[in-house]
């Protein structure tokens, strides 16, 4: 979290207003609603909902605006310093919303200032020493006062430094102390196995039938971890796995997601589908001769989809202006099959709908793979190989449609 962040969420819960306080602040309303999540998200608990379109603080949002009130104090003592009353004028309390100082970069300069050693401390918090150099460098550019006499033997506060110490542990140990709370309930829910999956086209699709899979091989094992399961578009799999909402993902692309552990589920091939009644022979036939819905671009296969599309049908009429996006396979199926519009999706999604659409071969061989990434809990990682085995079993009988997964 930045302090700018927090002193901006602390306003909407006092004032029980995002309009409000953009106006206020001078901020777009979308950069003040994403203060208040990503506080949200800190500390694992809602604190505001919307009732007939207005914003609503709940009842733990005061417990949590007391937690930040030694923040707001040292914020203003910070402006203070720094060439910036805070209280004094809307401009200065603009300034403080606008503060990009991390706490994560102050718990730095503290670990700098206890070690007396930037070499010391960075091996401490296993980062690189220039890298640390860098953040205290911004930090003092930032604040406008030199923090360390950098000496042979090491690094030493100087008077401004020492100021910024008081301050600076002032936060941090109330941000310490309102995220030890957080810490407290993700324990208490830390034995639910939240996993997450692309959403199946029906309840006969490979999707539904590995976790069905791994929902009856699971129990049976007695685990100590209960699951819960929630189908999402690949976009929102993304966020939830990255935000810690859920710990384990079944999606159609990795991107964005280096950081979190993950392996390749099965492959198949990208397919056309276009409604029963059509008669374009090859794929740009259809593309050129039929409005075109398809998963969204942020999705690998809406990607790689979009991309072959326009390949196909260069000279393609109203070029752009027929095509829809939508991450839902019930809405697209629907628009193939009712209303003459054409999709792309892996044979393996479309089998299960060949009664409904047409499936056409592309004129190439596109192959796609699904994928399961995890976190680092370790029954994310159970789950994960038995969700892998039950796909295995799934694709193991002749089906030319499924390619199971690479060993």
């Amino acid at each position: 979290m930045h302090l700018g962040a927090l002193f901006i969420a602390s306003h909407v819960l006092t004032s029980g207003s995002v309009r409000e306080t953009a106006r206020r602040f001078q901020l777009s309303p979308s950069t003040v609603s994403t203060a208040i999540h990503n506080l949200e998200t800190e500390l694992a608990m809602t604190l505001t909902e919307r009732a007939s379109g207005e914003l609503a603080t709940l009842i733990a949002s005061g417990r949590v605006l007391e937690g930040l009130k030694p923040i707001m104090a040292a914020i203003a003592e910070l402006g203070q310093w720094a060439g910036h009353d805070a209280a004094a004028a809307e401009s200065d309390e603009a300034w403080a919303s606008r503060i990009p100082v991390k706490i994560v970069t102050m718990e730095r300069f503290l670990e700098v200032a206890d070690q007396g050693s930037i070499n010391r401390a960075a091996r401490r918090l296993r980062l690189g020493q220039p890298q640390l150099s860098l953040q205290l460098a911004n930090l003092e550019k930032f604040l406008r006062h030199r923090l360390f006499e950098r000496q042979a033997q090491g690094s030493v506060l100087t008077e401004e430094g020492r100021r910024a110490y008081q301050i600076f542990m002032a936060i941090s140990q109330a941000w310490n102390d309102l995220k030890s709370s957080a810490d407290e309930r993700y324990r208490r829910t830390a034995r639910s196995l939240r996993i997450g999956s692309i959403i199946p086209t029906g309840s006969e699709s490979w999707v539904a039938r590995c976790l069905g899979s791994l929902v009856s091989e699971w129990n049976m094992r007695r685990n100590n971890n209960a699951i819960s399961l929630v189908s999402m578009t690949a976009d929102d799999l993304r966020e939830a796995l990255k935000s810690g909402r859920i710990d384990v993902a079944i999606l159609d692309s990795v991107f964005g997601l280096e950081s979190f552990r993950h392996r390749e589920l099965l492959q198949t091939e990208m397919v056309v589908i276009a409604p029963p009644d059509s008669t374009g022979s090859s794929v740009a036939d259809l593309v050129a001769g039929h409005p075109i819905c398809m998963p969204s671009p942020r999705t690998g296969l809406g990607h790689a989809a979009m991309a072959f599309s326009y390949e196909r049908a260069p000279d393609r009429r109203l070029r752009g202006q027929d095509i829809t996006a939508a991450d839902s396979l019930p809405v697209i199926v629907d628009l193939v099959a009712n209303h003459g519009y054409v999709s792309f999706l892996g044979r393996v999604s479309a089998m299960p709908i060949a009664d409904k659409v047409r499936i056409v071969d592309l004129d190439e061989h596109l192959p796609m793979s699904y994928h399961v990434a995890f976190n680092h809990r370790k029954a994310a990682a159970d789950a994960c190989t038995m969700i892998i085995e039950a796909a295995a079993r799934i694709t193991s009988k002749p089906q030319p449609w499924l390619k199971p997964r690479r060993s």
